[in-house]
């Protein structure tokens, strides 16, 4: 039998691109090895990405803009590698990068690639479990693997992986091997209404799904760094609740970001306008709004005011509710002897007489001019509660993903404007009607002060 590592015909596959993001990068190199009972194929062509290779990527594969020049289109070659690689297992180091690259050319083509995707990274880890480095180059390093062609080269690549599964063949024997691939591609039972190709669709990088169910309706919302994984544990979950969600589930939908943060911010705004049903429940804004303090008569008194009305004076809040606000101010005037009667939440007699609170012993006498530090106490006492003012000259950004291609996540007056590859898309994302979320403002505090030497400035931008 000329293929020992598994009982199906098998396809391994590298590609070299000209970035990490398959919507808007493109293959240079695809290299193929096939392996089936007739023995090993090995099949590679460059290809013309039809946009410039950066410049420390063609450092690391050796492929130069000048090498690719006259190369063929992906689609000259598309009916070719489809050929290559149907009716296989599909294998790859982190293999759903190869794999959603390749998907992402052949839909650029109206044509479609679907197959069974074994990631040789997820394989050393099964097989190899006390070490902890599984790269390709800590493959090379710990089996003494050899090539003779660039290390970064797609063929040399494809073929390394063939390598390391005759060292997997070797040390563990057949049986085992074909056992942890066939685990490796197990698949859990999908709800019966879900089209399994939204699920060979799922990405392997950070973002947030959604679960829909009869009528679009959003049952669950999401978010974890590996959108497939996280998605498919739902379904093997064997919790009432789960087993609930996925009979009702009809379709999927997912939203990939580049990183934790941005997962975070989109998860937050989603729930909050979608209101998923098997999401717990959030707390509602009723009337989204602010205490102002105003003096009036030399004495400080508390005026609610609704958020779409708040200037740039100091305010207090924000609260969900006027029920809310009225919550936290009487805990501020009982834990501080404060007198209604002043604050005007009260009638206050025509007559000098002190208010129900002074005869219960819970105001310190303001209502009779006995507290004349009153002011001073109501301020210090609603300081905790005082919305903070932008601390930034304009926006700023958090950077997130790779540090080659990193992404913006900008903020401005504590709202979130939207994520950004290039300071050239800034313009455009300041131009749009910022939203005050309370969540989001919230989630922002949070993330400023654990980042904050991260923030980049972007006030001093020419616009």
């Amino acid at each position: 039998m000329n293929n020992p590592y598994f009982s199906f015909p098998l396809v391994l596959v590298d590609l070299e691109t000209t970035g990490a993001n398959p919507q808007r990068d493109r293959i240079t190199e695809v290299g193929i090895v096939q392996i089936d009972e007739q023995g090993s194929r090995s099949w590679s062509r460059l290809v013309n990405p039809e946009q410039a290779i950066p410049e420390f990527i063609q450092e690391l594969t050796g492929i130069s803009n000048e090498m690719v020049a006259d190369a063929p289109l992906f689609a000259e070659i598309a009916t070719e590698v489809l050929d290559l690689l149907q009716g296989r297992v599909f294998v790859a180091h982190n293999a759903r990068f190869d794999y959603g690259f390749l998907k992402q050319e052949f839909k650029r083509l109206g044509m479609r690639l679907q197959a069974q995707v074994l990631c040789t990274v997820k394989l050393s880890r099964k097989l190899y479990p006390n070490e902890h480095k599984h790269s390709l180059d800590a493959l090379i390093a710990r089996y003494g693997l050899t090539f003779s062609g660039g290390r970064h080269r797609a063929l040399t690549d494809a073929e390394l992986l063939q390598q390391f599964l005759e060292v997997a063949l070797k040390d563990h024997g057949a049986d085992v091997l074909h056992q942890a691939i066939a685990e490796l591609l197990r698949q859990p039972a999908l709800p019966p209404a879900l089209d399994p190709a939204q699920i060979d669709e799922l990405p392997e990088s950070s973002g947030v799904y959604i679960f829909y169910g009869h009528d679009d309706v959003p049952l669950y919302i999401g978010k974890n760094h590996n959108i497939r994984k996280r998605v498919l544990a739902h379904f093997s979950d064997g919790n009432p609740k789960e087993v609930q969600l996925a009979k009702r589930t009809q379709r999927l939908a997912w939203h990939e970001t580049s990183g934790e943060l941005g997962a975070l911010l989109l998860e937050t705004s989603l729930v909050s306008s979608l209101e998923p049903s098997y999401n717990p429940p959030q707390r509602r804004i009723k009337e989204l709004g602010v205490w102002r303090l105003v003096e009036k008569d030399q004495v400080l008194q508390p005026y609610w005011t609704p958020w779409a009305e708040v200037g740039s004076e100091p305010v207090f809040g924000p609260f969900r509710s006027r029920r809310e606000a009225a919550n936290v101010l009487n805990k501020v005037i009982d834990g501080h002897g404060l007198c209604r009667q002043i604050l005007g939440l009260e009638p206050k007699p025509k007559s000098l007489a002190p208010c129900s609170a002074f005869l219960e012993g819970r105001c310190r006498g303001a209502c009779v001019g006995r507290d004349l530090t009153h002011n001073a106490r109501f301020a210090a006492a609603m300081d905790r509660y005082q919305f903070p003012a932008w601390p930034y000259q304009g926006a700023v950004a958090l950077a997130e993903g790779p540090e080659w291609a990193p992404v913006l996540q900008v903020f401005d007056q504590w709202c979130y404007l939207g994520a950004i590859n290039s300071l050239a898309e800034l313009p455009a994302l300041l131009a749009k009607p910022r939203k005050f979320e309370l969540d989001v403002f919230k989630l922002i505090q949070k993330e400023f002060k654990k980042r904050v030497r991260s923030l980049q400035m972007l006030g001093e931008v020419n616009l």
